[in-house]
């Protein structure tokens, strides 16, 4: 299958404690699959990384897994994957996954997604690049977040602006049909590759 978009999913390599994490992850995969996609993603199987592969690999999507030889055990890199890269370093990893994808969205998970969202849509401030970027706020786990971030707009170190450059929602469907509608015909010219 030639995929007709990507998506950079981040999300945590564990489950997390509410099931509606899992059930987010697999509705994100499903509509990835459906719509002719690709996933790219951390590579590892397990946690919601391993449900959002399945579910877009079952659904008829692409997978790509990027994953740094350090985490091959302790994430336990998906055999099942489409094209799985083994890399050096978390920079490379994070350089490819932004280059392989065409849009951005963020799942529940822990500090390396906290650490993946940030950097992307800190590039995306910078003019690096201007792929959409998502936050899939299942359940109310990014309330605190959103909350610190509007905080950070009324003390002036950010702007309304910024906040602009990220959508956010609950709803899978509609937030990746929504960044899917942002993903341009034709590639980007970005400064991806140069600056991650």
């Amino acid at each position: 299958m030639n995929p007709e978009f990507s998506i950079c999913v981040y999300c945590g390599s564990r489950p997390g404690e509410r099931v509606e994490f899992s059930k987010a992850a697999e509705a994100v995969g499903q509509w990835i699959g459906r719509h002719r996609g690709q996933l790219v993603y951390g590579g590892g199987r397990t946690g919601l990384m391993g449900t959002v592969a399945e579910a877009t690999r079952n659904a008829g999507g692409r997978v790509v897994g990027i994953i740094p030889k350090a985490l091959v055990d302790r994430e336990l890199a998906n055999p099942l994957c489409d094209e799985l890269h083994v890399v050096d370093t978390m920079h490379e990893r994070k350089a490819m996954m932004g280059e392989r994808a065409d849009a951005f969205v963020a799942l529940p998970g822990g500090i390396g997604t906290f650490e993946e969202l940030f950097e992307i849509w800190t590039w995306r401030q910078l003019g690096y690049h201007d792929k959409p970027t998502g936050i899939l706020n299942t359940a109310g786990y990014y309330d605190g977040l959103l909350g610190f971030l509007a905080h950070s707009v009324r003390e002036g170190f950010m702007g309304d602006w910024q906040m602009e450059l990220i959508r956010t929602g609950t709803n899978p469907t509609e937030l990746l049909s929504a960044l899917r509608a942002e993903v341009p015909l034709h590639p980007r010219d970005d400064r991806l590759a140069e600056n991650l």
